[in-house]
């Protein structure tokens, strides 16, 4: 379904160790930022998408978030819909209520993602990513996982996995070993795309790690699990985004229509069993929609914020977005393509590897990142002439593939 939103205001905390704030406090300073922006009344809204992954265990709250949070501002009286979609929580609840203003129902709807994840007892955060796959089949994962890493020729190592670090970052050595085994990519590729983060990062004020790194630098860290280093993984954090949405209706009484930014489109969709190895996989099959929905190619785009929760993962969302041809990913980003001031910069605002990844929250950051692009706000940051963005959250993992995808394409 074509989208018909647009963006009238964004919000957003500084990602980072906040254990001496709230989730409340948290997500009430984003979503304040955002209804500022916009120039809109918390009275005006009607309805919220609120959108949160790891209260239940990090912080206890269950059930109601965002009607918690939301009281707290002062807002009730309007619909909340809780939304819980692995690291595709905020940009789920961001696709569901631009699509709710596309169907007509409603003129103005707020989407927040919020997260808190570090906590004292560190194994209650890694238990949150434990609980992304499918529990009843855990030791299923963790000898698939092994398998597919020897299959590349890699001997497995999974001590320690989901418990001295997220399980997620031995999936993502299975992506990588097999990218490297099929066609040649490298750890210094890579790393490559750490060293390009970490400037990016180190550009944008909200970032949790703004330190710059070379590519040397990222290969000489301590190794998560080979071939990924530290700088390799993205961290947890704690932080809040949220996005005001509103109506073409709307946007002509504020005055943003015709020259705000409009959600062309936004895809969700989640993973499936394949047969066929071989065939498009879940982000191809999403992004084609995305693109063919918001009428433009990957050649029109003019910068992309993707879900680097590793930087393998940076580089086959390359090739599954259509950016360069499959196994040409590394080279992409090696020669600088996808860097600040190069043909497509991806991960502007330092990417899940330096900004960090409350996963609750990662999505409408994303959302944030690439409409200040579009308005030419990024500062030293600022894509030059930036017109048409993408963005690509994933979450959970099921079978082979991510269990939840959404793919988001905004214009101005």
């Amino acid at each position: 379904m074509k989208q018909k939103a647009y963006v009238a205001g964004v919000g957003m905390t500084s990602f980072g160790k906040h254990l001496d704030r709230t989730l409340k406090s948290l997500a009430g300073e984003a979503i304040t930022q955002a209804l500022t922006d916009a120039g809109l009344d918390e009275k005006e809204l009607e309805a919220a998408y609120m959108g949160n992954a790891a209260a239940s265990l990090i912080t206890g709250q269950v059930c109601v978030p965002g009607q918690v949070v939301l009281r707290e501002l002062g807002i009730g009286g309007i619909p909340v819909v809780n939304v819980e979609n692995a690291c595709a929580t905020a940009s789920t609840a961001f696709q569901q209520a631009s699509s709710m203003i596309t169907a007509g129902v409603y003129d103005v709807v707020l989407a927040v993602g919020m997260e808190k994840l570090y906590h004292p007892d560190k194994q209650r955060t890694f238990d949150v990513f434990k609980g992304a796959v499918d529990v009843d089949k855990y030791d299923q994962v963790l000898a698939q996982v092994a398998e597919d890493i020897r299959n590349a020729g890699v001997e497995p190592n999974l001590e320690g996995a989901g418990q001295s670090r997220s399980v997620f970052m031995d999936i993502y050595v299975t992506w990588a070993v097999e990218h490297m085994k099929r066609y040649g990519t490298t750890q210094r590729q890579f790393a490559a795309v750490s060293a390009k983060n970490s400037y990016h990062g180190s550009l944008n004020p909200r970032a949790q790690f703004r330190t710059e790194l070379s590519v040397e630098e990222v290969l000489a860290a301590r190794e998560i699990a080979w071939p990924l280093t530290l700088p390799m993984c993205s961290p947890i954090g704690d932080g809040a985004a949220a996005v005001v949405l509103v109506s073409p209706r709307k946007a002509r009484e504020i005055g943003i229509e015709g020259k705000g930014v409009q959600v062309a489109s936004s895809v969700l969709a989640s993973g499936w069993d394949y047969k066929d190895g071989n065939a498009p996989g879940l982000v191809e099959t999403i992004a084609r929609q995305a693109y063919e929905e918001a009428g433009i190619g990957p050649e029109d785009l003019s910068c992309i914020e993707v879900h680097d929760a590793s930087a393998p993962s940076e580089i086959l969302y390359y090739e599954h977005l259509g950016l360069c041809p499959r196994g040409e990913g590394g080279r992409l980003v090696e020669e600088g393509h996808t860097r600040l001031g190069g043909t497509i910069p991806v991960n502007t605002s330092g990417g899940l590897l330096r900004k960090g990844h409350p996963i609750g929250a990662t999505g409408l950051a994303q959302i944030a990142e690439l409409t200040e692009q579009l308005r030419g706000r990024a500062g030293e940051r600022q894509v030059e002439g930036a017109r048409v963005a993408l963005a690509e959250n994933g979450g959970g993992y099921i079978g082979r593939d991510s269990a939840a995808i959404v793919v988001s394409v905004l214009t101005r």
